[in-house]
């Protein structure tokens, strides 16, 4: 459903100095799995995720979303995702629930189905207790659940999240979690981009840890503790990206 093929971003910095944000990434998801994009902050996942949702274009390389070329066919490209990050923004004087129906008519869907679906969703993010209220009056964690909810009222088979936890309180997070883990069981294919380590052992069926624009590893947990002889997994990251050099100890 999403496949890389050594896909690059490069910019160029104030002194003409190229800086190599996305670096020959390669990669391919199957549906009805979770993908984790995994480093610290800067490491590149952000820009690879907008160069996968056209946001961005390619200084090199390519990818096919759902089967489409994110070059050739971005419009095709944009119908089969549903994107959420911590920056998604949303209109302040809009009803959760008139916001959902406004992108539903965005994304094409007739008046009758853009009802439907905005009901549905609203009950299954849990969103009918604030869904009459203005968007700047929520908090933090209720608009996150909006944000949900417009990026997937088309129903894509393609779900990119970014971060979708930062600044989010326990409860809050555990609704985004438990969200994702729905999408798996129906087939769906979720990036997943985070730099929290316990989300990650929850959720990720593969993972790949991007550092300085490239990919360092690609497998599961299970795989980089073998790969790295740590037995937790974050010593294990922490390993494959340099920041634990000594040997170990055996």
């Amino acid at each position: 459903m999403v496949v890389c093929d050594s896909i690059s971003k490069h910019f160029s910095d104030s002194s003409k100095k190229v800086v190599k944000a996305v670096d020959c990434v390669s990669f391919k998801t199957e549906p009805g799995t979770v993908f984790g994009l995994l480093g610290v902050n800067g490491a590149g996942k952000t820009t690879l995720l907008r160069l996968l949702s056209t946001v961005l274009t390619p200084t090199t390389g390519s990818a096919q979303i759902n089967g489409f070329d994110v070059i050739q066919e971005p419009r095709k490209v944009r119908e089969s995702i549903g994107f959420l990050s911590t920056s998604t923004a949303l209109y302040g004087r809009l009803t959760p629930r008139e916001m959902i129906v406004y992108f539903a008519g965005l994304y094409g869907l007739s008046p009758s189905e853009a009802k439907n679906r905005t009901e549905t969703i609203i009950q299954r993010l849990a969103i009918g207790e604030f869904a009459d209220r203005l968007c700047d009056k929520l908090s933090t964690g209720q608009k996150q659940r909006v944000s949900i909810a417009r990026a997937v009222i088309h129903d894509p088979p393609v779900l990119f999240f970014d971060e979708p936890t930062a600044g989010l309180d326990v409860v809050s997070s555990q609704t985004v979690m438990e969200f994702i883990e729905q999408a798996r069981h129906q087939g769906k294919t979720i990036i997943f981009s985070t730099h929290i380590m316990s989300e990650v052992e929850r959720l990720c069926d593969q993972i790949a840890v991007i550092h300085d624009g490239q990919v360092k590893a690609l497998g599961t947990i299970e795989e980089f503790k073998a790969q790295t002889q740590e037995s937790s997994f974050e010593k294990a990251f922490l390993r494959l990206v340099g920041y634990i050099s000594e040997p170990v100890l055996l």
